[in-house]
């Protein structure tokens, strides 16, 4: 006995409970597994999955400028969302620098406008392309491709799904970066925290071998780490552990 067909109602539901899912993942950035190459290839997935397209890609702008494939769904959409950062040629990357979204329903009229790009979609077997920027208001940090192997691509409703799906991973990943960036100036300050101890430290074996002031103690440990080109804080650890003898840097000659 064959399944009973899904009603039309049925079938938007279920597509609404699988966005609001999709949704609910993207938003869940903060667990402490938090993963940004499955994020950004659950992102793709679902693109796929949710909107009527054929393949998706994810280009991310890195730190330093440069574009790099951070996610496909296929194999034949890596190959040409590599060939268009290579290239420098293709929506995606117009959609970078604008940060606006850039529409093709048919590449093969388009060749004037890509060349190399173009090409390698025929290629690759697409037909249109539809990039959406991932940006924050003034911040851009990437493109969402959508590709179709049939002329059209998505329509406007997917369109605009799909510029809400790559807004809420926009956010995902400004998120994680601020937290990783938030990580990095606390070990600094950590790291800070845990010199200045080791300075003082140091600076109370030197004055207490001489009798000498912590100031004076400090200006010749400083003296000798530049002189000798060794790291204050490498010094002072020596001085601490005892591999590095007080009379040899008190007694080191001024300049």
């Amino acid at each position: 006995m064959s399944p009973t067909p899904e009603s039309p109602t049925q079938a938007l539901r279920d597509r609404e409970r699988r966005v609001s899912r999709t949704f609910v993942r993207l938003a869940d950035t903060l667990v402490a597994d938090f993963d940004i190459a499955d994020f950004l290839n659950m992102l793709t997935e679902q693109c796929t999955d949710l909107l009527d397209v054929s393949a998706a890609g994810v280009i991310l702008l890195g730190p330093d400028e440069t574009l790099q494939v951070a996610a496909t769904s296929s194999e034949r959409a890596e190959l040409l969302e590599l060939f268009a950062v290579e290239t420098d040629d293709g929506p995606c990357l117009d959609c970078v620098r604008t940060a606006a979204p850039v529409s093709c329903e048919d590449l093969s009229a388009e060749a004037h406008r890509w060349p190399r790009f173009t090409a390698a979609a025929a290629e690759c077997g697409f037909r249109a392309a539809q990039a959406l920027p991932m940006r924050l208001r003034e911040q851009t940090v990437g493109v969402l491709t959508l590709l179709s192997i049939d002329p059209g691509g998505a329509d406007r409703r997917d369109l605009d799904l799909g510029q809400a799906l790559a807004d809420v991973a926009t956010i995902g990943i400004l998120q994680q970066r601020t937290i990783e960036h938030g990580d990095q100036l606390t070990e600094q300050l950590h790291t800070a925290l845990r010199s200045r101890i080791v300075i003082e430290q140091a600076k109370g074996v030197l004055a207490a071998h001489s009798a000498i002031s912590m100031d004076e103690a400090f200006a010749r440990l400083r003296r000798y780490a530049r002189d000798h080109n060794r790291r204050l804080t490498e010094l002072a650890r020596s001085v601490i552990d005892g591999t590095a003898e007080p009379a040899t840097i008190l007694g080191h000659p001024r300049h």
